[in-house]
């Protein structure tokens, strides 16, 4: 098979390829006893007419059609192969010559991937990160799980503040006309949580248990619920109870209730002090590797990444984020529902943003090519295991979820990534360009 690369753009150009005759004959036959079942001739059962029969009433030239079907997957795969292109698209094909006896010419029309010009990836000066773990770290967890283990106890005869939780029944209208959602019975709400329309919670604020309150609020102009954006809304309310947190003494028993490892305060306030030290650890890391890798990209020239690897790249996003939103038990269906959005507007979010994921991709890519990266069994064999354990999968199963190819190329990636990572330089005047890039 002879196949020749021609390009006509920045990332595009054409293909040209053969389909040989001995392989032209072979689709010829698989695309008569294809059809044979369905043919009639008279003098002849169905499934029975000789090809020779076939070929002289209606001509091979009716097969042409079928067999070029069942030939051009592989066709273009080879040719694909032997010109050592990248396609990052589906081709558009058309045909240039089918002549009887001759070998059939194929053009397709192919956008590639695009060529990377690395700049500079190794030694990059990144903005120094600071891992240290202060006392008031380490005292404002201590109180997110004092937070967490308060009780409420009623107040009685006393007024509502910021903190307290309120036990209401609401039935809100707007225009004297009720409307969906706009009403519940013995709703708890925690005050100055911010989780109701803006100015509900405060109005609610110095109110005791037994008032009735009308609250007068204004829906914002980006509401999700489109029919109520912008609309004045009266809330008639109802307070039955209205409760204050009792927050635990931070002691001994406060420890061993939290933590059931430690059996004192102090060995509570160490582990979490080692806890947030591994904390500050991840993101200082993250941080470095956002900074030394939007520079890499920044340093490498890539002109016009295509339309269609962009679309691939909003569509995994997608895939990905909804897959997140059904282990929470929420379909697609579902979601849009509740958030008052659609797939286009998902779509748009992801949209933003979806060149420089691409560019980063291609360079850690680039990277990969340059520096020979190719990652071996023992690689391989450490990466299921990972993916197993973290997944709560069997190793064989991760395996028939994923070729060995995808594997080798997320390995290949990390590697990289690692590369960029660790020659890279803490420096405390270094700017972050990858913020500006978010």
């Amino acid at each position: 098979m002879s196949a020749k690369w021609e390009k006509k753009g920045t990332n595009d150009g054409e293909l040209t390829f053969e389909i040989s005759t001995d392989l032209i004959e072979k689709g010829l036959d698989r695309a008569f006893k294809k059809n044979k079942t369905s043919i009639s001739v008279p003098g002849f059962r169905k499934g029975k007419v000789p090809r020779q029969v076939f070929n002289q009433m209606y001509g091979e030239e009716a097969l042409y059609e079928d067999a070029l079907n069942i030939l051009l997957p592989e066709a273009y795969e080879g040719a694909v192969k032997d010109s050592k292109i990248e396609p990052v698209d589906q081709p558009q094909i058309s045909v240039e010559s089918m002549e009887k006896g001759k070998p059939w010419v194929i053009k397709a029309t192919v956008y590639v991937k695009p060529e990377v010009k690395l700049g500079d990836y190794q030694g990059l000066s990144v903005p120094k990160q600071n891992t240290r773990v202060y006392q008031k770290d380490i005292d404002a967890e201590l109180e997110k799980r004092r937070e967490s283990q308060a009780e409420l106890v009623l107040k009685e005869d006393k007024a509502a503040e910021n903190g307290d939780t309120v036990v209401i029944d609401f039935d809100g209208s707007v225009d004297g006309k009720q409307f969906d959602g706009g009403k519940a019975d013995n709703y708890s709400l925690e005050l100055g949580s911010g989780s109701f329309i803006p100015g509900f919670e405060d109005q609610l604020v110095g109110h005791k248990a037994g008032e009735d309150v009308d609250v007068k609020v204004t829906f914002p102009e980006d509401y999700q619920a489109k029919e109520l954006a912008g609309k004045e809304a009266i809330f008639k309310t109802t307070i039955h109870e209205v409760k204050a947190k009792e927050l635990p003494k931070l002691d001994d028993d406060f420890a061993k209730d939290v933590d059931e490892d430690v059996d004192s305060l102090d060995e509570l306030k160490d582990k979490i002090k080692e806890e947030l030290k591994e904390q500050k650890k991840n993101e200082a890391r993250d941080a470095i590797e956002d900074a030394a890798i939007s520079q890499a990209v920044d340093n490498a020239e890539i002109k016009d990444v295509p339309q269609s690897m962009m679309d691939d790249d909003i569509q995994r996003q997608m895939d990905q984020y909804l897959a997140g939103m059904q282990q929470q038990g929420i379909n697609s269906q579902m979601y849009f529902q509740l958030t008052g959005t659609s797939p286009d507007d998902l779509k748009k979010q992801f949209a933003d943003g979806a060149d420089r994921r691409v560019k980063t991709n291609l360079v850690l890519e680039a990277i990969v090519e340059a520096e020979d990266i190719e990652p071996d069994k023992k690689d391989i064999d450490a990466e299921v295991k990972n993916l197993a354990d973290q997944y709560g999968m069997k190793e064989d199963a991760v395996r028939n979820a994923l070729t060995e190819d995808m594997l080798k190329h997320d390995i290949a990636i990390k590697k990289a990534i690692d590369l960029i990572v660790d020659s890279s330089k803490q420096d405390a005047k270094a700017k972050d360009s990858s913020k500006e890039n978010d």
